[in-house]
């Protein structure tokens, strides 16, 4: 006998119900691992970098992909990318200037845990950091995000 929804018996529904929370946890496991794995190439090719960052000598590189945390096309520009568990916060302030961050607010040593309206957000407390420089743009800390040393090379971002 078939119901309403074109399903048949209880084996059937518990079928549908299990398959559909198998596809829920690869989606939420997807979307938290993505953060640790170099990502693809892109085809900006930074020309600055300013503070916290160390321009390659040599665009091409001897250093394999392998080493990259993220691509220069993956890093949107007003925005960043937050590597936790790489300890680094990649941004691009402006085209082609990338900036290095440390992951870990200042206030509490909570970990930030988004990019929004070209600021670094801790959500613990609602401190946030400029995507320039680091310093503090409100919230309770007091002190500015620590740069961290990032190298350019090529189209892809690696930790000095």
């Amino acid at each position: 006998m078939s119901d309403d929804n074109g399903l048949t018996g209880p084996a059937t529904r518990r079928t549908l119900l299990a398959g559909a929370g198998a596809v829920g946890a690869a989606v939420v496991l997807t979307a938290c691992g993505g953060d640790d794995e170099p990502a693809g190439s892109g085809s900006a090719a930074p020309t600055s970098g300013g503070p916290g960052v160390s321009p390659s000598a040599d665009a091409g590189g001897d250093r394999s992909a392998a080493d990259a945390i993220v691509g220069t096309a993956d890093v949107p520009v007003g925005g960043g990318v937050i590597f936790a568990s790489k300890g680094v916060v990649v941004t691009q302030p402006s085209a082609g200037v990338f900036k290095g961050f440390s992951p870990i607010c200042t206030h509490q040593k909570c970990p930030v845990s988004r990019i929004d309206g070209g600021t670094i957000i801790c959500t613990c407390h609602n401190s946030k950091f400029s995507i320039e420089d680091g310093s503090v743009k409100g919230g309770p800390a007091k002190q500015p995000l620590p740069a961290k040393e990032i190298v350019v090379d090529g189209d892809q971002i690696r930790l000095a």
